[in-house]
Order: C-alpha cells, then structure tokens, then sequence
C-alpha cells in the first residue's frame, strides 16, 4: 500500500489541489494550460526548461529549426488566490530557403509577458464540497458527466513586451495586452482538466486568440503522472492546431522534472517539437489561523446563545440582591 502522503502528488499536474496551497509543488510544466489555482501565499516558484523544434513549409518550400529556452518566475502574495507571474521564451531560429538555397537567422523573444492571476470561484474551498459519499464508491472513483463541471476558475491580465525590432512580430509595438479565463474540473480522484481561452496582443493588428484543453492523470506510483493536450490558435498572422503530450516525475515535494513531446496537424507549416524542464519552488508559506467561531458558524451562534444565557443569569442575580436590599 503507498504511502499516504505521496497521494499528495495527484495535486501536480496541473493541480489537482483542493485550495490555494499544497504541500507539493504545483507547476504547470509540461504542457501549456495553465492551472486555475495560484502557487499560494508567499511561495517563489520558477518553472524552466529548453526546447526543440522542427518545421516545413510545403507550399513556401522553407524549413527551419528552433531551439530554444523557457523561464517561468512565479509568486503569491497579499492573497492565497493571487499570484503574479512572468512568462519568458528566447528561441533561435535556422530558415532554410530551399529555392534559394539561402539560409536565416532570426532570435529573440517569442513570449515576454507579465500578468497577474487571481481565483475567482473554488467549490472545494467550502469544506461541506471535501466530504466523500459514504454510500457509493462509484460516486467518489468512477467519472461522472457532472464532474465536467469547473471546481475552480480564474481570470488572467497581463502585458506582452516587444524589447526593440523583434523579427518573429514586427508589426507589433512594444506594449500590447493580454487577458485569459482558466478552468479546473476533478475528473476522478487521479485525474484533473484544465481549460484556457485567451485573448493576446489585443491592442495590435494582429490579435490573437488561443485555446487549450488538458487532462492529466497519475500513475499507480503517484510521484509519476501523465498528460495530453490540444491547443488552436487563431490570428490573421497565425494559425494552427497543435496537440502534445508528455510526463512528469516528483523527485521531491519541492522539485519536479518534465518531458513532452508534440505536432501539429497541418502543413503550413508542419511542426515537430519536443521540450524537457525543471521546476522548483521556494516554500515561505505560513498557514493563516483563523478564530474558531469563523471556521464553524455553527460554534459562532452556540457561543452567542450561551453569552446570552449567562447574561439573563446574572441579571436575575442582581435583581434577587436587590430585592433583599429593599428588604
């Protein structure tokens, strides 16, 4: 029987957390979807990696190849559902023009962005929703349509940076906005979905608008765990739809290591890519207490009835003393 504590692990990828702060790490590596929850109050979290990538463009007759690498910085503060987060990708770009027989260099920042994310909506964080169902085990194992439903949501806005003339978007300017919705559901007590829309570069030409889906499940052993993805974007200057899949290995409750490996599904161009990536956080969290009549409502109306009996006590008392004064 595995220990309960590693049973913690079902929370990692992208969360599977029943609140703000877990006692394993929650990174969002390896895929692209972003977790409905924050890393938690007072925790500093980087999230890196490299990556590779191959593309061919059939009808431009232009192939290249990318490498690249990733920074995540990430850290809660004022709020156990705020987080704010910097998003970096520095990537080199080889193009090969085959009519030519010409070949490109192009480097810079293909994401450079800043945000703030906060959890608008937690079903789990009312303790009455953690209960298990004592009479069905198929109701607390077994997936459900209902468990579609979001258990989590949060809302994302942030800024994209050109830093001077960046060859992957010239026509964009040095500032442009982003903003994003995030979704979490508790498929089975082993498996999770997120969901993302957002909305980038939005005060440019070329806005852009995303979406991704991804399930991910833990293993038996629950210090590994799997995920896939689908991602589509959609821009006048861009488009596709990608879909990727990969693993994740817990080497302690502070540490995470990744690999994933992906495609797209056209050929304009088509797109092989790989990433692998650490993730490592600075645990600073302190847990909040909270008075014994806010976290049971029950207690708090017991205590003010019982408040009120004593007083009717004591003015019976006195009026007794009273009485026999008189007397």
């Amino acid at each position: 029987m595995v220990n309960s504590k590693y049973f913690l692990f079902l929370f990692l990828l992208p969360l599977f957390s029943l609140g703000q702060y877990t006692d394993v790490i929650n990174s969002n590596r390896p895929g692209i979807g972003v977790s409905a929850y924050a890393v938690g109050k007072n925790v500093v979290q980087a999230e890196t990696g490299f990556l590779y990538e191959m593309r061919d463009h059939n009808l431009l007759n232009r192939s290249s190849s990318i490498f690249g690498g990733e920074l995540a910085l990430r850290y809660g503060f004022l709020f156990e559902q705020l987080e704010i987060k910097y998003e970096g990708t520095y990537i080199s770009e080889s193009i090969t023009f085959d009519n030519f027989g010409t070949e490109e260099t192009r480097t810079d920042f293909s994401r450079n962005r800043i945000g703030l994310k906060y959890l608008i909506y937690d079903k789990y964080k009312n303790p009455e929703a953690n209960k298990p169902n004592l009479y069905s085990w198929r109701a607390n194992n077994v997936f459900q349509l209902k468990n579609l439903i979001p258990s989590a949501v949060s809302v994302y806005g942030g800024a994209t940076f050109n830093l001077g003339d960046n060859p992957f978007y010239p026509e964009d300017g040095t500032i442009s906005y982003r903003a994003m919705i995030a979704t979490q559901s508790r498929l089975t007590p082993k498996s999770v979905l997120i969901t993302n829309i957002a909305y980038d570069r939005i005060t440019t030409d070329f806005p852009e608008l995303s979406y991704a889906i991804s399930v991910t499940r833990a293993f038996r052993n629950p210090k590994w765990s799997v995920f896939v993805e689908h991602q589509g974007i959609q821009s006048d200057r861009f488009s596709d739809l990608l879909f990727r899949g990969g693993i994740a290995h817990l080497f302690s409750p502070n540490f995470q290591a990744d690999f994933s490996l992906g495609a797209s599904v056209k050929n304009t161009p088509f797109r092989v890519f790989g990433r692998t990536g650490l993730s490592y956080r600075l645990d600073f969290h302190r847990d909040e207490l909270v008075p014994i009549e806010d976290q049971n409502p029950q207690s708090k109306i017991k205590r003010s009835s019982m408040k009120k009996k004593g007083k009717k006590k004591r003015t019976r008392k006195e009026r007794k003393k009273k009485r026999d004064f008189d007397f």
